[in-house]
């Protein structure tokens, strides 16, 4: 069964009580790398082990309506690492969670996203492309100082702070298995744009990404075409769009010369 069909049989997910739901499909191995990024690389096994840190946070995020405890209940962890009934101390779990890190969840997002949404089959193609997606929203986070500094708010010319922080996150997604290939998260400030760019070199070859508007940049899409072999983009037209039709190859289908500002040259000379 694919990641893809695991995650859609709710009642499957909510009836495990070990990790083979998830070890059937993330390798050991790719466990094991991600750990060694770990800020506390060695950690006492009296303690709550990584690995199984790792486990917890990642039912953490299937089971976002349970508490940590029952998360922990489901998947039997316990300090010896080992099916018990006596679980880890709450207070063990959220150290455990701390001495962890985002590093390693991290790379282990973007490993599991660049191996799921590369996958290729027959019936996915248009045109002989794979297609994927790009796009941005924004989140509210938690009401803290520390989130406040760090992503700051939405402000108008009344209210100079939103009531929550908010951060800006732009997603990169398989349009068939709507499996996230990456994701870049910024503060507010951040434009989506600068967030997309970072993730041009994960687009594969023989591709074309959809655009909405936010992302119209000569920067963008020259080096999501010219980085790379056969990557295509299809973003709607502006209505100020300045260009020259060269050549016309039927309804709807031309050949177009762009106008590109100093600016975006200066950017990207090629």
């Amino acid at each position: 069964m694919s990641i893809q069909q695991l995650l859609l049989s709710i009642d499957e997910l909510h009836s495990f009580s070990n990790h083979s739901t998830f070890t059937q499909n993330i390798p050991v191995k790719w466990i094991e790398s991600a750990l060694t990024l770990s800020s506390k690389a060695t950690i006492r096994r009296r303690r709550l082990p990584e690995d199984q840190v790792l486990w917890l946070v990642l039912g953490m995020a299937l089971f976002r309506d349970e508490s940590i405890e029952e998360v922990a209940r489901r998947l039997n962890i316990c300090s010896e690492g080992l099916s018990s009934e006596q679980l880890i101390a709450k207070s063990g779990i959220s150290q455990a969670r701390q001495r962890l890190g985002a590093s390693p969840m991290q790379w282990l997002f973007q490993r599991t996203g660049e191996h799921w949404a590369n996958e290729r089959f027959a019936q996915d193609d248009w045109q002989g492309l794979q297609v994927f997606a790009m796009d941005g929203v924004i989140f509210r986070t938690p009401d803290t100082p520390d989130l406040q500094a760090h992503f700051g708010s939405a402000s108008n010319a009344t209210v100079k702070q939103s009531a929550y922080p908010l951060l800006r996150c732009v997603a990169l997604m398989n349009t068939h298995s709507h499996v996230i290939l990456d994701a870049q998260v910024g503060n507010y400030q951040t434009a989506e744009t600068p967030l997309a760019e970072a993730m041009l070199d994960k687009i594969p070859d023989r591709s074309t990404t959809l655009l909405d508007r936010n992302f119209w940049s000569a920067n963008l899409m020259h080096t999501l075409m010219d980085e790379g072999n056969e990557r295509h983009w299809l973003i709607p037209k502006r209505s100020n769009t300045v260009y020259e039709v060269v050549e016309e190859y039927g309804d709807g289908d031309a050949l177009w010369r762009m106008t590109v500002s100093p600016q975006a040259r200066k950017k990207n000379p090629k």
